[in-house]
């Protein structure tokens, strides 16, 4: 059943190849809908096209080892050019280096970056051409799978280059640098710098901004959920009108992870119904177990759906690269949600029947019902005889909700007509004047003129 959930072929035209080999490990060591040899030969395809020869060279003897032919590949005279441009990148880049660490040229520097070239290029001959230099050099390092240098030359290289462009594919390299490092706070920021430029470029059209969107969108679920506040920012950022756009039109899978996402964070619930409303707008074009568990729980009410669908919600989470740490929290949030909109419904509750909808056997049945009425306070008895809750419903009536909101409309009503019957009193009152005074009204008139 997973399966026909996995994502990795949705997702892996959006990524950076260097960002695609950490799902297909994942595939690999979880032995999850692909054979181990097509995974081998996956990542050794990827590895072609990149400039870690040692990487080429290990997954070639394993393609090797177990009895796949390869097309023949000369990696001693690859590696030797790949070293050779290595050392000339690194010297060409050096020579900008030791002018922007020396402690004057740092004290000198602006935040105007303009000037700053001005300075480099009348004290130190640098040019622009010199400073992309850096940015060439931080390229061939992520290529080669130096991470943690590409991303120092690339900093250096945003700090002082005045070319948007190539500062915002710097930005990218960086933020997938310290994704592969695995330095959550500062591909924190990143995402959040990233987001600031996506929003406020003005790309030649607007389907150039999709793209980016939909790009970031990817990425971003690689810190989001690493980083503490990450499924803050999940539900903050992918509910905002312009990446929901992005989702509904280019990426209805991301659907998952920003319901996986609100169902953890419970700092967020107020959210919740704004994505049910996406799911059950989106439902035709994308479903999942995860996105069907709150359809079934808060659009349907069916609560044997609801158990069903989270019953494969923990299969779906477990096999997916970004949601797998966060399963225990889904599950253990999703129970509290059905138990929630349980006793809303009910005022009576069978513990035993509670029990068997939330895939819990009695006894832990019993023990969740305990804490939970403890740690949320819920106004309800648990009467040991019957076995069974009884909940204090102190909720308004319909029709004192009726009468509640009728109150507010009825105040704001009239305070529009009080405003209204102001105008047309003051409007009445300069006509009056000006019938009573016509004289008045020509000499004003000719004064302004």
């Amino acid at each position: 059943m997973a399966a026909q959930y996995d994502l990795t072929s949705k997702m892996i035209p959006f990524l950076d190849l260097h960002l695609v080999f950490p799902l297909l490990e994942f595939l690999e060591i979880n032995e999850l809908f692909y054979t181990p040899t097509t995974l081998l030969e996956a990542r050794y395809e990827l590895s072609l096209k990149t400039s870690m020869i040692d990487l080429i060279d290990k997954l070639h003897g394993e393609l090797k080892d177990a009895g796949v032919t390869t097309a023949p590949i000369e990696l001693v005279e690859r590696r030797k050019e790949v070293l050779e441009k290595l050392m000339n990148s690194q010297a060409e880049a050096q020579k900008v280096m030791d002018v922007i660490e020396n402690p004057e040229v740092i004290n000198a520097l602006r935040q105007d970056k303009l000037q700053n070239l001005q300075f480099l290029k009348d004290n130190y001959g640098m040019t622009a051409e010199m400073i992309q230099t850096l940015y060439k050099f931080g390229q061939f390092q992520y290529s080669c799978g130096n991470y943690g240098g590409a991303a120092d030359m690339l900093y250096h290289y945003r700090v002082l280059s005045t070319d948007d462009t190539l500062g915002l594919s710097a930005l990218w390299g960086k933020l997938a640098s310290e994704i592969l490092v695995g330095n959550w706070e500062v591909a924190f920021e990143a995402v959040q710098e990233l987001k600031e430029i996506i929003d406020k470029t003005h790309f030649a059209s607007p389907l150039h901004q999709l793209e980016q969107r939909t790009w970031f969108l990817h990425w971003s679920l690689f810190v989001f959920f690493n980083h503490p506040k990450g499924r803050d920012a999940v539900v903050d950022l992918f509910l905002q009108p312009a990446y929901i756009n992005t989702i509904q039109t280019s990426c209805p899978w991301i659907l998952r992870y920003l319901t996986a996402a609100v169902v953890t964070n419970k700092r967020r619930k107020n959210l919740l119904k704004e994505l049910v409303k996406v799911i059950e707008h989106e439902t035709y074009q994308y479903r999942d177990p995860i996105t069907e568990f709150v359809e079934a729980l808060y659009v349907n009410f069916d609560f044997d759906l609801a158990k069903q669908k989270l019953a494969e919600c923990e299969e779906v989470l477990e096999n997916d690269f970004f949601l797998v740490a966060i399963q225990e929290d889904f599950i253990q949030n999703a129970r509290c949600f059905i138990s929630e909109t349980y006793c809303r419904i009910h005022q009576k509750i069978d513990v035993a029947e509670l029990s068997q909808t939330l895939n819990m056997t009695k006894e832990e049945g019993e023990k969740w019902i305990v804490n939970l009425i403890r740690d949320t306070k819920v106004d309800a008895k648990i009467d040991y005889k019957e076995n069974t809750v009884l909940m204090n419903n102190n909720t308004q009536s319909v029709y004192q909700q009726i009468i509640e909101r009728t109150k507010g409309l009825s105040f704001r009503s009239q305070v529009l007509a009080t405003s209204i019957e102001k105008r047309e009193a003051a409007q009445i009152k300069a006509a009056q004047h000006e019938k009573n005074h016509p004289s008045t009204a020509v000499s004003e008139t000719a004064t302004k003129a």
